[in-house]
């Protein structure tokens, strides 16, 4: 019995010493890739000498040192450091052309849509009080009574169109009525797009600058708090450049200095001179200063930005009325144009706005901005029943050329285009 349990132990044993074998292998196998190593290196060394780029070999001998179980070969690995690199170089110059190709969609997008069109949705807010709000009150009536006619006022009023204007347009509309020149719904309500349109047909007339009668054209902007006027003095002033016109820009806004950053970056981009001062210096003076270097540059036009000021405060209503005659000292027909910047979404009181502002200083012309984002754009028709300023532009984007001279009949039927009985 023990004699046949020594070749069983030997058995193991001999199994064990099997097991162990293959790991001495890899340490046999392993001094063979050291050996192999060396020689590489060697090699590498030797390929070094005639190789002027060093910064290949070190990812080399890295990748060799991680992998010892293959077989190094010196020349293949080159290769696939050299792809990437090869990838890199391809890869760049795609960049430019997808910036081109970026750069090339957004002109067709601009174009996509015409003036009319932007118009249109631009004023989508207003249309559904006084456009899509009025066919739905003539929608399925045939006779004109008193109960419609009443209606069509309170709708009028909640339009902001305001109550003189209201009253106006009501008027005439029952006068033509009891005439029988309205027979139905139908004839009523294209009548009352006519008095509409001949509410802002009079003020209806954009800025025409004169360089015969005055050189420069001084422009004096002017407007409360958060109305966009250094926008739309931007704006104004791209637009007059491509109408060929010398342009200058005086920064009055002193009171803020991202006022005058803004300006002058409007200044950079269309390559427009900037007059401006450090911050708190006085808004007359920087103007007169402006004055007289577009005197002295040969400019056309001159825009003079001021601080945004509330209508409620005397003594910034005087500090304007002070900028005001120190320009009429170098020019006595200056500011030509003193513009009165107007939130379309303050409603009823940018009539207040123009009434205060009209006494400070005479104005001249209206912006009413910010028309695609309010219903209250009837409020336009308000203004030109109580001050008959002329109306010079309106804003309906934040896009440069959103800022168009002001058409009474193009207003009045893009509030109704889509909205009319048919």
């Amino acid at each position: 019995m023990h004699v046949e349990k020594k070749p069983e132990k030997k058995g193991w044993f001999r199994s064990l010493f099997s097991k162990k074998k293959p790991e001495v292998a890899p340490e046999a196998d392993h001094i063979k890739s050291n050996e192999a190593q060396e020689n590489s290196v060697a090699a590498d060394k030797a390929e070094l000498v005639p190789d002027p780029a060093p910064t290949e070999v070190a990812p080399i001998l890295a990748e060799q040192r991680l992998e010892p179980e293959p077989e190094p070969e010196p020349e293949p690995e080159p290769e696939p450091i050299s792809v990437p690199a090869v990838a890199a170089a391809e890869s760049s110059p795609e960049t430019p052309e997808l910036d081109k190709n970026l750069a090339g969609q957004d002109k067709p997008g601009v174009k996509k849509a015409g003036w009319f069109a932007r118009l249109r949705a631009g004023l989508s807010k207003t249309s559904s009080s006084i456009g899509e709000g009025m066919a739905s009150l003539f929608l399925g009536k045939k006779v004109i009574d008193d109960d419609l006619l009443d209606e069509l006022e309170t709708r009028l009023l909640m339009a902001d169109v305001g109550v003189e204007a209201t009253t106006t347009i009501m008027q005439n509309l029952t006068q033509r009525v009891s005439r029988k020149e309205l027979s139905d719904s139908e004839a009523l309500y294209k009548a009352l797009q006519q008095e509409l349109a001949s509410l802002l047909q009079p003020v209806s007339q954009p800025l025409v600058i004169d360089n015969q009668a005055a050189d420069p054209y001084v422009i004096l902007v002017v407007g409360v708090n958060g109305v966009g006027k250094t926008t739309t003095i931007g704006k104004l002033a791209s637009r007059l450049q491509k109408e060929g016109k010398k342009v200058m820009l005086a920064a009055g806004d002193t009171f803020r200095a991202a006022a005058v950053e803004q300006l002058q970056v409007w200044g950079e981009r269309n390559q427009i001179p900037v007059i401006a001062q450090h911050t708190g210096a006085d808004s007359a003076s920087v103007i007169f200063d402006a004055v007289q270097a577009a005197k002295a540059r040969g400019a056309d036009v001159l825009i003079a930005d001021t601080a945004g000021r509330l209508h409620t405060k005397d003594n910034l209503m005087e500090e304007l009325r002070k900028v005001h005659r120190v320009i009429g000292k170098l020019d006595a027909s200056a500011p030509h144009e003193v513009l009165l910047v107007l939130d379309a979404g303050t409603g009823q009181n940018a009539i207040n706005q123009t009434k205060q502002f009209h006494e400070a200083v005479p104005l001249t012309g209206l912006a009413l901005t910010k028309l695609d984002g309010t219903a209250k754009g009837g409020v336009i028709f308000g203004l030109a029943k109580q001050f008959e300023i002329p109306v010079r532009f309106i804003g309906v984007g934040e896009g440069i050329d959103d800022l168009r001279d002001f058409v009474a009949d193009d207003f009045v039927q893009a509030l109704f285009a889509e909205k009319e009985v048919s």
